[in-house]
């Protein structure tokens, strides 16, 4: 019981992040569960329980997915990332922070929609629960260079997103003008 009061809120953030379905939610979180409490007695402190419990969330989605797969698509679940407009923003903020707090959410959203899951479950670990890349590699069971390699290819992911989403913002990149000598004829005398 401690340890699910404990860790409820990290399996909750993580199974939600890692984009399972939210009608999937529920049940995907007490298989966690379950498996946490049947292998317990074989945790030996070599990492933090809070990682340990993090490679489960990891393994037990895997296998939701790969569940999902293998069912017909009439019964599957989007297994999207939870959509922004779920979310639900503090009351204290203004229309304009409410907004910006969106739209920045519906951003984000789109990118961690767009990675693929390896390099989702490793940016997520690394930057949103703060985890050390040698204990992400230990728990997904990964060479330590993968770890670093995916975690830069989300990163750049990220920085290919942001900057996109400002052009848009700005009203796109600057077009190339449409004249004859930017068509590489020449100017005539």
């Amino acid at each position: 019981v401690k340890v699910y009061r404990k860790l409820f809120p990290l399996v909750g953030r993580t199974v939600r992040r890692l984009g399972v379905d939210p009608s999937a939610y529920e049940d995907v979180c007490q298989e966690v569960f379950v498996v946490v409490h049947r292998r317990l007695p074989e945790f030996r402190g070599r990492s933090s329980l809070k990682t340990w419990v993090f490679g489960i969330v990891a393994n037990v989605v895997q296998a939701h997915r790969r569940s999902l797969r293998r069912q017909s698509p009439a019964h599957r679940g989007t297994g999207e990332i939870v959509d922004p407009e779920q979310l639900t923003a503090p009351a204290n903020l203004s229309p304009y922070e409410a907004m910006t707090r969106a739209e920045t959410a519906r951003v984000v959203h789109d990118l961690l929609a767009s990675l693929d899951e390896e390099k989702r479950v490793v940016l997520l670990l690394a930057e949103l629960e703060e985890m050390p890349a040698a204990e992400i590699a230990q728990e997904i069971g990964v060479n330590i260079n993968t770890v670093y390699a995916r975690l830069r290819a989300a990163r750049q992911a990220f920085s290919d997103a942001v900057h996109r989403h400002h052009a848009r913002l700005r009203g796109g990149p600057p077009r190339p003008p449409h004249t004859r000598a930017a068509r590489g004829a020449t100017p005539s005398p």
